[in-house]
């Protein structure tokens, strides 16, 4: 497992924790930091933050393009895997498109259901498709 993907994996085990414990993401990030062995990068502190900062906008768009699907019917970890790759996908310009669908959909494959990885992969392609229509 290359950096960056461990990098995305603990991003992901941050954010996933905060929702579940209806906890705030950066006191998540600053207990996890300070109380875990498992290193948390910088590249996962800027996923988290990043994450944090266009969560709003994040959520909106994926209520939009998931057909059928609002957030809250979603298993956890795959609302957590596509807020976390749409920030990539959308808002991080060093991450190409394809990488950042790719690798949110093998953190679906390895985290979540059968379908997810499926589902995942498609909904950010949705997203990269309107990309330019989003970000205008």
């Amino acid at each position: 497992m290359n950096s960056r993907t461990k990098a995305r994996l603990r991003a992901l085990e941050v954010l996933f924790e905060a929702e579940q414990r209806n906890d705030d993401v950066l006191d998540t990030l600053v207990r996890r930091r300070a109380h875990t062995s498992a290193q948390i990068s910088t590249y996962s502190e800027q996923i988290v933050r990043g994450v944090f900062e266009h969560d709003e906008e994040i959520r909106e768009y994926i209520e939009t393009y998931s057909q059928g699907w609002t957030l809250d019917r979603m298993p956890a970890v795959d609302r957590t895997i596509l807020r976390l790759g749409a920030w990539e996908l959308l808002f991080n310009d060093e991450v190409p498109d394809a990488v950042a669908i790719s690798e949110a959909a093998g953190l679906a494959r390895t985290l979540s259901t059968d379908d997810s990885p499926k589902f995942v992969n498609g909904l950010l392609d949705r997203l990269r498709q309107v990309k330019p229509t989003l970000l205008a």
